[in-house]
């Protein structure tokens, strides 16, 4: 049983990019779907699709991996700061940078996933799902 399905896709993604996989399988939902977006349009993996499986009621969010042309991760690190267990709101004066800029911090917002970027231009704050770099 899985406690946290946010945490447990991030874990499963750290985990294939330390071992160079070329892709991972993660269970289906609309949040991991809006986080693998986020993730693409940044830039962090090549791309990503929803996969049906026979038998299965839940389909498969199969997510691309990406590496620069000397087999070098992109995606440095990724890591939950939201937990089940202790929720972090932030206003959007107050969303925090991911490495002085260079990386992004993925939030939910009333209109959405965001990244960090995205919600100070908007003037929105909300749960801070995680960050990427």
């Amino acid at each position: 049983m899985i406690i946290d399905p946010i945490s447990d896709m991030f874990t499963r993604i750290r985990n294939a990019n330390l071992k160079l996989h070329e892709k991972v399988d993660v269970p289906s939902s609309k949040l991991k779907l809006g986080i693998a977006k986020i993730l693409k349009e940044e830039g962090y993996i090549s791309n990503y699709e929803i996969k049906g499986i026979e038998n299965q009621t839940q389909s498969v969010l199969r997510i691309h991996l990406r590496y620069t042309s000397k087999g070098k991760v992109v995606l440095q690190g990724i890591k939950r700061i939201s937990k089940s267990s202790l929720r972090i709101y932030k206003g959007h004066s107050d969303v925090p940078r991911t490495i002085g800029g260079l990386g992004v911090t993925i939030i939910s917002t009333s209109k959405g996933l965001m990244t960090d970027g995205q919600a100070r231009k908007d003037k929105i704050g909300g749960e801070v799902i995680g960050c990427v770099w």
